[in-house]
């Protein structure tokens, strides 16, 4: 029988329904997953051994948890898919406001309900979708808001008296009973709202404008925190903490194979995108390279984090570069240019706190070193290593490079050139060309182009060759056949 067809109080307990609190109902299916070898935190990467482990057993030691952890490493996202372990639907008083079990109801509406009506109380059913609900903690959160307060108009309307409980209209939490309930960003709540919390988490009951109700709300809490913010905007009140029972730190992925997973699965392309421009594997391994040299830099403030989100946008954004440039010149098709980086930098600056030094040099040209300093950091992965002391007159693989620069006025690639005036400008750089069949003999022929320029960027990270940003691309030039020309 579809338990959904069953209307009234008297089919349910004889269809034999079995009421369960939101915390066995989470630990049951966990543990029916896990004999399963199902997959229950799907779409989270990176965190399969340390993580997720440690959330399973804070499900089935049925505690409240604190997931602690940078911004950006899916806090949220695993709470909200914690909904996949619920019942698919769950019975409640039709009508309650707080979701009452008919089987332990404890509002007052759903308690005279059944009282008057007995087995014959009509039935709605909750679907698992609609038992997750979310506030952000932010200083203007009060207890009304969280808990409940009197309302003046139902008591009017209804003619009640403020001493008649009937007068209370209910916060965000009674509202909440039997769901998942998350606070985001815990710390930012006033210490004196976070105390209110702890009856509801210990003991089950809530007070409101003097009226202590003993209602054993059934919720799961999950709060995020940030580690900084224990110290910078607020903290979370040790009493509470001591109520919570597990912390789980949660960290940014520890590979670029991770982190390129997770921002090929969030980026939400368009098809355009996706069908007609060509991202060779090295480009995103030089995106997501971008995030874990922010983390390591000396102008980024590494206790503020960098957000998956960087990734993410900046992937968005290197996209999009290499589509307005294919519609500026009527290309069908296009391939990633390492000169598009230069298109995600607004993406990168909005989202790395800097230091003082960094403040000092600017956003934008952090946003460029970041960049610079990726390139510099997977140079030596695919071509031979340029030591900062080198022997004199002794040979070394680029030389014929730099030699061709030294004898030539330098190459200008313009952000907007045409795929064949790219490929033939780079084509025409025969030692670049003679190193890349070195090198890297099995290189796709439409990599090959992402790859030659890639060595020019290399080769001017290690001070082989320089580059000049002008205001409609880049220009690459001999060190110092530039410098001796200007004299």
């Amino acid at each position: 029988m579809n338990l959904t067809e069953i209307k009234t109080f008297g089919e349910l307990k004889k269809a034999g329904y079995e009421s369960k609190s939101i915390k066995e109902e989470l630990r049951q299916n966990l543990i029916e997953k896990i004999k399963n070898n199902e997959t229950v935190f799907e779409g989270v990467h990176g965190y399969e051994d340390t993580v997720i482990p440690e959330l399973e057993r804070a499900i089935l030691s049925k505690h409240n948890i604190n997931l602690l952890g940078l911004r950006g490493q899916a806090k949220t996202r695993l709470a909200r898919l914690m909904v996949k372990l619920l019942d698919e639907y769950i019975p409640t008083v039709e009508g309650s406001e707080i979701n009452d079990d008919p089987f332990h109801p404890i509002s007052r509406y759903a308690q005279e309900t059944l009282k008057e009506k007995g087995d014959k109380t009509p039935i709605s059913w909750l679907h698992r979708d609609e038992r997750f609900s979310e506030k952000l903690a932010t200083p203007d959160v009060t207890v009304a808001d969280l808990i409940g307060d009197v309302d003046p108009i139902k008591a009017a309307n209804l003619k009640l008296s403020y001493a008649d409980d009937r007068v209370i209209h209910f916060g965000m939490i009674p509202r909440a009973n039997r769901c998942i309930f998350v606070i985001n960003e815990l710390p930012d709540l006033q210490a004196r709202i976070q105390v209110a919390l702890f009856n509801i988490l210990q003991e089950g009951d809530i007070q409101i404008r003097g009226f202590k109700l003993r209602m054993p709300l059934d919720l799961q809490f999950i709060f995020t925190a940030n580690p900084e913010d224990y110290t910078n905007r607020g903290s979370i009140v040790t009493p509470l903490k001591d109520r919570i029972g597990s912390q789980i730190l949660t960290h940014y992925p520890k590979t670029v194979e991770i982190a390129k997973t997770i921002t090929e699965q969030e980026a939400n392309l368009e098809s355009n995108q996706k069908e007609h421009i060509k991202v060779p594997d090295l480009a995103r391994e030089i995106l997501e390279q971008i995030s874990f040299e922010a983390r390591e830099s000396e102008y980024v403030d590494e206790k503020s984090g960098i957000s998956a989100r960087m990734s993410i946008t900046a992937f968005q954004n290197l996209l999009s570069t290499a589509e307005r440039r294919a519609l500026k010149n009527g290309d069908q098709e296009t391939t990633l240019r390492l000169g598009d980086f230069m298109g995600v930098i607004p993406a990168i600056t909005g989202k790395v706190e800097l230091v003082y030094e960094g403040e000092q040099e600017g956003a934008a040209f952090v946003a460029q070193h970041l960049i610079e300093n990726s390139i510099k950091t997977i140079f030596p992965e695919l071509f031979p290593k340029i030591e900062k002391l080198e022997k004199q007159h002794e040979a070394n693989p680029y030389d014929e490079v730099t030699q061709w620069f030294f004898e030539s006025s330098g190459v200008e690639l313009p952000d907007d050139l045409s795929e064949k005036e790219y490929q033939e400008t780079l084509k025409n750089i025969k030692p670049l060309q003679d190193l890349i069949s070195k090198y890297q003999p099995e290189v796709s022929e439409e990599d090959r182009y992402f790859l030659a320029e890639f060595l020019l960027w290399g080769l001017t990270a290690y001070n082989k060759l320089s580059k000049h940003r002008f205001s409609k691309g880049i220009q690459f030039q001999d060190l110092y056949g530039n410098y001796i020309n200007n004299l």
